[in-house]
């Protein structure tokens, strides 16, 4: 990767737990060349908010969950005949709104058709995925909720390594909910329950017992 940005384009550099870099005062076109360079690889993940640049390298334990819990929505979605669209850590951004943000998984599900078989998704035209999931093990992702609010994410769900939080858009701030409105069903205590059960069983196993919970 070619080097990026002038002297004072990123005045203040900081580390969490050697997992993400935050980088301050970055331009839009400094994200967009980064963006570009990372095109082909799959981490690390960008988030940007008005100049703040977040850098973010997963560890194994983090896709671990993240992985989980997007199959349980998938799982999830076909046994309640729901249409659901998983883009993974797509990346999405308004350069309006000087925002852009990689999330660990994402779902379109109210607006599955919408962007079916679609190369790109643009923000400016677009709708913002219908459910986000972070993986909050190493670091924290509550300072993207209000990025997710602007743009209009209805769902968040958020797994910290020893509890799944979930929450919803109300007005331009999000509430903690008990049970998906997404996927009607899915509650805290159950995906909870299901996410520690992973620690000590295999996933082959794990995957069969949720398909028969989703069966009862």
């Amino acid at each position: 990767m070619e080097p990026v940005g002038g002297p004072n384009d990123m005045a203040t550099v900081s580390t969490s737990l050697d997992q993400t870099v935050v980088l301050r005062d970055v331009n839009w076109k400094t994200y967009e060349k980064l963006l570009a360079d990372l095109a082909d690889s799959s981490a690390p993940r960008l988030t940007y908010d008005r100049g703040t640049l977040e850098i973010m390298s997963p560890t194994a334990e983090h896709e671990r969950f993240n992985r989980l819990l997007a199959s349980f929505v998938e799982e999830a979605s076909i046994a309640l005949g729901i249409d659901v669209e998983s883009l993974g850590s797509t990346t999405f951004k308004r350069e309006d709104l000087e925002r852009g943000f990689e999330p660990d998984s994402c779902f379109y599900i109210g607006h599955s058709n919408h962007v079916l078989g679609e190369r790109t998704i643009d923000l400016a035209n677009d709708p913002p995925p219908d459910l986000v999931v972070e993986i909050d093990i190493t670091r924290t992702s509550v300072r993207k909720f209000p990025l997710y609010a602007q743009v209009g994410v209805k769902e968040v769900w958020r797994y910290d390594g020893e509890t799944l939080f979930m929450s919803k858009l109300s007005g331009d701030s999000y509430i903690d909910i008990e049970e998906s409105t997404s996927l009607p069903g899915l509650t805290v205590r159950d995906l909870t329950e299901f996410l520690d059960r992973s620690r000590t069983t295999r996933r082959r196993e794990l995957i069969q017992d949720f398909r028969k919970w989703l069966s009862r």
